[in-house]
């Protein structure tokens, strides 16, 4: 009863934002089963993740740049925006630039959750652990997702050499600060806090900025306010 009740509260905040950005999406939601589809090959990268990060490990090394930005946030990301872009961005349904957000939420928050069950399971954490965790890991991976989501609806939508400018931003940033959040945590054993929670306080700020212009370049943003007139 008590691993089912650390599980149940291990895959809560994941389900909680992804249900949230979900329904962020003001003019055409996307198919329920096709985000889904997302969150549960979120579940299904990680062991592939581990493998590559592991594999690094042995290779490069673990000095803290390299573990945190190219062992943990370079194959993380890489591996999201892989499947994202094979499967996601030439799909009809990827048919506004809050798509993007949506579905690269999704996968984000379907690999989140299962990081978060197996470090829940394993070490049989508290339920104040588990909401410390959902204030940053689970959030941090949904805020890289939002900023991968971001541009690569930004590059579905533009043309010529902003398409690929784009691109590589959705894969690009969230890399550069996914790997100064595990710098950070990695790194700063003392006063840890003074510096995450303005990180993550930033890329809230920024992500909800990125939800409320991607919903605005919406090509079904006027359609829907004439058809309410």
């Amino acid at each position: 009863m008590l691993f089912f009740s650390i599980g149940i509260a291990a895959v809560a905040p994941g389900i909680a934002l992804l249900t949230y950005f979900y329904l962020k999406d003001k003019y055409d939601s996307e198919p329920l089963h096709m985000v889904m589809k997302m969150f549960f090959l979120g579940f299904l990268i990680v062991l592939p993740v581990m493998i590559l990060q592991r594999g690094l490990e042995i290779w490069l090394g673990d000095s803290p740049f390299v573990s945190a930005f190219i062992i943990s946030a370079g194959v993380e990301e890489a591996m999201k925006w892989f499947v994202l872009f094979h499967l996601i961005y030439n799909h009809t349904e990827f048919d506004e630039p809050y798509d993007g957000i949506v579905y690269a939420a999704a996968i984000s928050l379907g690999f989140a959750t299962v990081e978060n069950v197996i470090f829940a399971l394993a070490s049989q954490v508290s339920v104040g652990a588990l909401l410390i965790r959902a204030l940053l890991p689970v959030s941090g991976h949904a805020m890289f997702g939002v900023m991968m989501g971001y541009y690569m609806g930004r590059a579905k939508f533009s043309t010529g050499n902003r398409t690929v400018k784009y691109l590589l931003f959705s894969l690009m940033l969230p890399m550069l600060w996914h790997g100064v959040y595990d710098w950070v945590l990695d790194n700063i054993t003392q006063y840890w806090v003074w510096y995450i929670v303005p990180l993550m306080a930033f890329l809230w700020y920024g992500g909800i900025g990125k939800i409320y212009r991607a919903n605005n370049r919406s090509p079904f943003r006027l359609t829907r306010a004439g058809g309410q007139d």
